[in-house]
């Protein structure tokens, strides 16, 4: 398999992007913000997605970024892989390379995003998100307007943008790799001790 920063090579599989997403959006009666064709074709121009698909080309996964608060926040958004093809750990994979372009291209930004699955909940607590309110999101009107045609879009209003169905997880520069040096070194003080 080959996951790939896009390029207009792989716009041939946008119509099966668009369909997978809307597909799982109705099989998991949950939000997924449909997304159109021309909004995936500029991601994928744009090289602001990940691409996966196997050595015959047929195609295995999608996720892009979307920047918002003039790039003081990076989205990760519309993880989807291909039914044949889950539970087999591609999404991580799909995941882990979009957050590497997220962190390459916007290095001191807030990556955040917005799930109401719990695979994508443990993958991004993996790569040190956080669950976080909505509040520490950005708040920009174009990023909220994208929710409108999520199917939860009227409990989101009802609850005046404070949160939904979906939990927020935010990724901060600089949280996740002090942690993981203090661990060691609390790990490194207790193995002496002992």
């Amino acid at each position: 398999m080959k996951i790939e920063i896009s390029s207009d090579k792989h716009l041939k599989y946008k119509e099966e992007i668009q369909q997978e997403m809307a597909d799982s959006a109705t099989k998991r009666g949950t939000g997924i913000a449909k997304r159109s064709l021309e909004y995936i074709s500029q991601k994928i121009s744009e090289s602001k997605a990940v691409i996966a698909y196997e050595d015959d080309g047929t195609w295995v996964g999608f996720c892009y970024i979307e920047t918002w608060s003039h790039g003081k926040f990076v989205a990760n958004s519309g993880l989807i892989v291909s039914p044949k093809f889950r539970n087999k750990g591609y999404a991580t994979l799909i995941k882990k390379k979009v957050f590497e372009l997220s962190r390459e291209r916007y290095p001191n930004a807030k990556i955040f995003g917005l799930t109401t699955g719990l695979p994508v909940m443990k993958i991004n607590s993996e790569m040190g998100y956080k669950p976080v309110i909505y509040a520490e999101l950005t708040q920009d009107e174009e990023f909220w307007d994208g929710c409108k045609n999520c199917v939860n879009y009227e409990i989101l209003m009802s609850k005046e943008r404070k949160n939904c169905l979906c939990t927020a997880m935010l990724y901060v520069p600089g949280n996740f790799e002090n942690k993981s040096s203090k661990e060691k070194t609390n790990e490194e003080k207790c193995s002496i001790s002992i």
